[in-house]
């Protein structure tokens, strides 16, 4: 292989392995519910599990904060999520799951399984504890 190719780099062929994963993925939720994205699931699983901010979730879901404003007023208006301004400090918000998204989220929940399943098939619990050192390692340098 010849490294100073950009499109032979281990790099690339994340980038690579992470678009062909959302693209299974969208397309497997698509089949279950036809007008959310990856993003907007994601972003329904998160908020299920705890109340987080919405910066927090920004960051999590690896979205500038002005993208994730953009994405939680389509799911606002949607109906998959309503924003509860905070009665002492009129300048937060909570984002709260409607009746409509959580039934979303139970009818996702295993199709992102069987994604899970899909993508990871033989691959073994070793490879993937040294995949999330390597990836820990490549996060690492980035960020020093």
């Amino acid at each position: 292989m010849d490294f100073n190719i950009p499109t032979t780099t281990i790099l690339y062929s994340i980038e690579k392995t992470i678009k062909a994963y959302r693209k299974l993925s969208q397309y497997k939720i698509s089949q279950v519910v036809s007008d959310i994205t990856v993003n907007q699931a994601l972003i329904l699983l998160l908020l299920e599990n705890s109340d987080k901010t919405q910066t927090k979730i920004a960051d999590l879901v690896f979205k500038d904060y002005a993208s994730l404003t953009r994405i939680v007023k389509l799911m606002i208006k949607k109906a998959f999520l309503v924003k509860i301004t905070d009665s002492q400090d009129k300048r937060k918000a909570k984002l709260e799951i409607t009746e409509k998204g959580k039934v979303i989220i139970q009818k996702l929940k295993p199709i992102i399984q069987r994604n899970r399943e899909i993508a990871l098939n033989s691959i073994s619990s070793e490879e993937i504890e040294q995949l999330y050192k390597t990836l820990k390692k490549l996060t690492k340098n980035c960020n020093s």
